[in-house]
């Protein structure tokens, strides 16, 4: 009998729809056969506790696996496991060296990671317009999470004068694309500019795709808010999409 690596697409495929605990199985027969896909997917799996224990350490083994066969989103967690402590050490600097690797092989989350790191100084000397840079590059290809980035740079002139026209624009795309900062940057503004009935849907978009501790925040924006009805209105609406 041939191994894992020996299936067709289709028996592949069909190994793949299995139950979640199969599939762990599964893409660890071909992690433990050297396919450098499977050993970052068993990465990911591994890191949500999705069909196996939760592991981050041998999340981080098996993405540094794949990095040394060059897959670029393995790289990418290998940086993002040295940024957050994800299995091992904090080392920002490692991140770093990571991030940009992957970055300039053109992998727009590792762009917005590479950015991230220059706009903070995190590993890395600050460069908020080498930062620009790369949010700007991740940005055309798509990536929600840059382009509320290129609307923040834009809204509080970081890297250049402030432009609100593209800052409301980035924020709009950025929204439609789903990023929860971006729905919520996205309903600032429609708000600040009277149009509370229109950011409403916005807010409970944030709240859906957004994590407890940016709701909290986002809430304590909107408390301090003067535009009329737009703390109370904006308040419920964001909570009705966090489910709380």
């Amino acid at each position: 009998m041939g191994d894992a690596t020996d299936l067709s697409r289709d028996e592949i495929a069909a190994r793949l729809s299995g139950s979640p605990k199969e599939r762990a199985a599964f893409l660890r027969e071909l992690a433990d056969a050297g396919v450098a896909e499977a050993q970052a997917l068993l990465g990911q799996l591994l890191l949500d506790g999705n069909g196996v224990a939760r592991d981050a350490r041998a999340a981080f083994q098996r993405f540094e696996q794949a990095a040394r066969q060059h897959h670029v989103m393995a790289l990418n967690m290998v940086g993002r496991c040295y940024d957050l402590g994800w299995g091992v050490g904090i080392d920002k600097a490692r991140a770093a060296a990571c991030f940009r690797v992957a970055a300039a092989r053109g992998l727009p989350e590792a762009q917005y990671n590479y950015a991230t790191a220059l706009a903070l100084g995190e590993g890395v000397a600050e460069d908020k317009a080498a930062a620009l840079a790369l949010f700007e590059q991740a940005a055309a290809s798509g990536y929600a999470k840059a382009i509320n980035h290129v609307g923040s740079f834009a809204e509080d002139g970081w890297a250049g004068p402030r432009d609100m026209a593209k800052a409301a624009d980035c924020y709009a795309r950025a929204a439609a694309g789903g990023d929860f900062r971006g729905c919520f940057n996205h309903a600032r503004m429609l708000g600040a500019a009277g149009a509370v009935d229109e950011a409403l849907p916005w807010l409970r978009r944030a709240g859906e795709l957004g994590n407890a501790r940016f709701v909290a925040q986002a809430l304590a924006w909107l408390d301090a808010s003067d535009v009329p009805g737009f703390a109370d209105r904006g308040a419920m609406a964001l909570k009705e999409g966090a489910g709380c």
